[in-house]
């Protein structure tokens, strides 16, 4: 008997965790790509229309953010059921890694909206002037100014993001996503095999603290410059 089988008896097979862990990957970065994609014009809208900012549009912010508050609002576990036939029209299941990245995203990408808007007001205004000033146009402002100036930021909601959507793959295991969440509640809690929920808890920790220090580390970088 080996260390890892004398530590945790009850996993006859360490193979489907490394399938889980690699399935969670999967999940994630599918999640992530497709959440900023999204999420950063969702972003830089609500803050080219808010209030006193260089395209204030009133009615098309406030039907932005309260779209934005809905699907903030709504528990992920829930917008999963919600969606499902959403998520079988996009992608042709219910279940697994494709199944799973449709709720993700519609559940992420309008929390890091609300990210890349707080980091783009936290732009010198002073910044913004000297552009307008130089004859820049919108998208230029935009493209050569406020993303650049608001990277550090940007990052910091990307690596926020990021550890939400570790804890939004790990719920949708409860309904068949795949992944740790799943594998956790499949052998920890249905079959009651306590080195299961162990090992998941222990990789989705691991994970979380990658994530945050290769953020920080980004981060930590543009800020220097």
């Amino acid at each position: 008997m080996n260390p890892l089988q004398k530590l945790f008896p009850n996993i006859d097979d360490w193979s489907e965790i490394g399938r889980a862990c690699i399935d969670t990957l999967l999940m994630l970065g599918g999640s992530l790509a497709l959440t900023v994609l999204l999420g950063l014009p969702l972003g830089v809208l609500l803050y080219l229309t808010g209030k006193g900012q260089l395209r204030p549009m009133p009615k098309l912010y406030a039907i932005a953010s309260l779209l934005v508050n809905i699907l903030r609002s709504v528990p992920f576990i829930i917008l999963m059921i919600v969606l499902m036939p959403v998520t079988y029209a996009l992608v042709g299941t219910k279940l697994g890694i494709r199944g799973a990245i449709p709720p993700l995203v519609i559940g992420a990408a309008p929390f890091f909206a609300r990210l890349v808007e707080t980091a783009l007001r936290e732009v010198q205004q002073g910044v913004i002037e000297a552009s307008q000033a130089m004859g820049a146009s919108l998208w230029q402002i935009v493209r050569h100014v406020l993303l650049p100036e608001a990277r550090g930021g940007l990052f910091a909601g990307i690596t926020v993001t990021a550890i939400a959507l570790v804890g939004y793959t790990a719920m949708g295991g409860a309904i068949g996503s795949g992944g740790l969440g799943d594998l956790a509640y499949r052998y920890g809690y249905l079959s009651y095999k306590s080195d299961y929920m162990l090992v998941t808890v222990v990789l989705l920790i691991v994970l979380v603290q990658l994530l945050q220090m290769a953020g920080d580390h980004i981060v930590a970088r543009y800020k220097q410059r």
